[in-house]
């Protein structure tokens, strides 16, 4: 597997920023707002639905590394022959509201299952929140062992802050934070923190031991393509300005 040059670099220096616009997002319209304003603040890469006409739509707009996600892995083939540079088992959090649980075993399951279908693509997988933080580790263990190139952590759909503003935005990101210092200590591979995180907490990601960091919301569910590129740049300049790693 060779991973985007792009990537490999951004992973290295600790500065991958993967803007996503949503695994239930088909809104052509929306997505075109947020890939166009991803590079054009400045991002690594960004994560879309595994649709084959997005990824061709998406491919025309930018230069961008091009991620697509999915929870079947048959969707990864054409959405790869489509022009997808890497692919995510993952992106969960819109599953969370309809009641859909993923277990350990299942998340596996789909990991062998895509690797069977497309051996030499680089593979992202995300562990899930629901998961205790040692538990989460021992997945990210097996995942690797599986495959999996890149790990990423989620939490910020369980999150329920009780203080706004900063406190507020700490609090969202906790959970996504502490997957990333337990599964950074337990694999090799990159570590994408994601789901709740903001430019105040993107710093924290970083030196809890991610690569980069995966922000959906804070950009997604902006309505203006010029509020979008602001908000990546921030987080750009967030990540620009991080510290080394913490060792714990």
């Amino acid at each position: 597997m060779t991973m985007h040059p792009q990537l490999q670099t951004a992973f290295a220096q600790h500065k991958a920023l993967k803007v996503i616009s949503g695994l239930t997002n088909f809104d052509t319209a929306n997505v075109t707002a947020i890939v166009k304003a991803a590079q054009a603040g400045g991002a690594t890469f960004v994560d879309i639905a595994a649709d084959v006409a997005l990824v061709r739509h998406v491919r025309q707009l930018i230069d961008l590394p091009i991620c697509v996600s999915a929870i079947k892995p048959t969707l990864f083939v054409e959405a790869v022959k489509a022009g997808a540079d890497l692919i995510e088992i993952g992106n969960f959090d819109a599953f969370y509201t309809q009641g859909r649980r993923f277990k350990a075993e299942e998340v596996l399951a789909l990991t062998k299952e895509t690797r069977s279908l497309l051996p030499e693509i680089t593979l992202s997988v995300t562990v899930p929140h629901i998961l205790p933080l040692d538990e989460q580790a021992q997945l990210a263990e097996r995942l690797v062992e599986f495959g999996a190139d890149i790990i990423q952590t989620e939490g910020g759909f369980s999150s329920q802050p009780t203080h706004a503003g900063i406190l507020g935005l700490i609090e969202k990101a906790v959970p996504t934070l502490a997957a990333a210092c337990s599964i950074s200590d337990a694999v090799s591979v990159p570590v994408l923190c994601a789901s709740g995180l903001s430019s105040v907490t993107v710093p924290m990601a970083v030196a809890a031991g991610a690569s980069g960091v995966g922000v959906g919301s804070a950009i997604n569910k902006l309505n203006d393509e010029v509020a979008m590129v602001a908000a990546v740049r921030s987080l750009v300049e967030a990540l620009t300005a991080s510290p080394a790693r913490i060792t714990h």
